[in-house]
């Protein structure tokens, strides 16, 4: 894969942003100094930094999303001798190619949305030095929990820190408010039968009801499915299944529940007859342009919704079966690792350190990105205009985190489990080739088999 500079373009992602990069020149500090799949805690004597000498940091990014392109410009601006070596590419290649790349030219600095293999595998560096010398141990335990992991990785939740996180990302359900009009939807449904009833009455008002991709290699299917699991069940077996619990399965009678419901939107068709050839971009390029009413995603596209759908865009977390209950969400870091081979550790964590501390980069993340800064308690979040739609989601993603109904998103329970799993079963679903029960039962044979592997 070629390496391009860094110039202008947007960056993308998934639900996750993937950033990778290697710190190609001086600045290396005192925790900088770990050997090759060294994973250890190194002590931090004195301040990580970035230096004044010419720094090239070599990133690894998903294409279609401004966040990462924003903060790393805006760090440039305030360390002119840090410049920026990026490759790209889309978020199912990344993800399969993380151990190799990791292994076979490490880079300094890499996001993924599952790394309990890659600390089994000693790829990434321990960062509680570094935790200890920013203070991030002191923030909320709730933002880095996720980032946590027992000795060869496993079980996620406590255990070491070994990534950090650019921002806290939620999803819900994003909805056109025109169309919304054209039906008598005038607040967001509360229910999950609120929410079929809403689709039914765009069905038959010849309305698109649902906008989303299943198309390639990252099932977009699994939004709803998980939100389904949460509005139907509870969000802590789901957490216990993504962070390898002993025993933990998917297979639950509310998981199926779920997936019969995301069975019967689809036979009812609430999702567009091409869903399987739908990718990511062309989801989103369809709902701006008002070719549906709900669409499942994440707050990484609210500075976009309020760009190409200035006061025509809302947001909900998904709604609960139960009138009265909290919602959940699938709430995580975008979690950035530092390689075990890194050769200027000190100076990747200062930029992931700056991510979350500078108020300016806090400013850049929640007008890029739409999601919650990860960073102190106290820090004040950076000013957000009212009624746009990332004003929406940042008062949904602190809902979520002070109701603790966050969970971590279904395809990072292993690094294989969305492309290998989630995606063909689910596009199987769609074409009538596997039923809700089948598709349980596939998902956690390959769990299963992963984790025990």
């Amino acid at each position: 894969m070629s390496r391009r500079t860094h110039t202008g373009r947007p960056l993308g992602a998934l639900l996750t942003l993937t950033l990778a990069g290697t710190l190609v020149a001086a600045c290396s500090g005192p925790g900088g100094s770990a050997g090759p799949g060294d994973t250890t805690a190194a002590a931090v004597t004195s301040e990580p930094t970035c230096g004044s000498a010419p720094v090239t940091l070599r990133g690894y990014f998903e294409t279609g999303f401004p966040m990462a392109k924003a903060l790393t410009g805006e760090f440039t601006k305030q360390f002119p001798n840090v410049q920026w070596d990026v490759r790209e590419d889309q978020f199912a290649v990344i993800t399969q190619n993380a151990p190799r790349v990791l292994a076979d030219d490490p880079p300094d600095l890499m996001r993924l949305p599952q790394v309990s293999g890659l600390v089994k595998d000693g790829l990434l560096k321990n960062l509680d030095g570094y935790a200890r010398w920013f203070g991030w141990d002191k923030w909320p335990p709730g933002q880095l929990a996720q980032l946590r992991m027992g000795p060869g990785g496993r079980p996620r939740g406590a255990g070491s820190l070994y990534a950090m996180g650019l921002n806290f990302s939620t999803t819900g359900v994003f909805y056109n408010k025109q169309l919304a009009s054209r039906i008598g939807m005038t607040t967001p449904p509360s229910t999950l039968a609120q929410l079929d009833e809403a689709m039914a009455k765009a069905k038959n008002a010849g309305i698109q009801p649902i906008q989303q991709f299943n198309g390639g290699a990252t099932g977009g299917l699994a939004f709803p499915l998980q939100d389904l699991m949460a509005s139907l069940g509870q969000p802590a077996p789901i957490n216990d299944w993504i962070f390898q619990k002993p025993g933990a399965t998917i297979d639950t009678p509310a998981s199926l529940q779920a997936a019969q419901h995301l069975e019967r939107w689809i036979k009812a068709g609430y999702f567009t007859p091409d869903v399987n050839a739908v990718d990511y971009a062309q989801m989103v390029s369809r709902f701006t342009a008002g070719q549906g009413l709900f669409s499942f995603n994440g707050d990484w596209e609210s500075a976009n919704l309020d760009k190409q759908m200035a006061g025509n865009a809302g947001f909900f977390p998904m709604p609960p079966a139960q009138a009265g209950a909290k919602p959940a969400a699938m709430s995580a870091p975008l979690a950035v690792g530092i390689s075990a081979k890194a050769a200027h550790a000190d100076c990747a964590a200062f930029f992931l350190n700056w991510v979350a501390t500078n108020t300016k980069a806090r400013e850049v993340a929640g007008a890029t990105g739409g999601s919650h800064p990860m960073g102190p308690a106290d820090a004040p979040l950076p000013p957000v205009a009212a009624g746009t739609v990332t004003a929406g989601t940042l008062q949904a993603a602190a809902q979520v985190d002070k109701d603790g109904t966050a969970m971590d998103f279904i395809a990072n329970a292993t690094g294989a489990i969305y492309a290998k799993s989630w995606t063909p079963q689910l596009q199987k679903l769609v074409a009538g080739e596997q039923t809700p029960d089948g598709l349980l039962k596939s998902v956690q044979r390959d769990y299963t088999d992963q984790v025990g592997s």
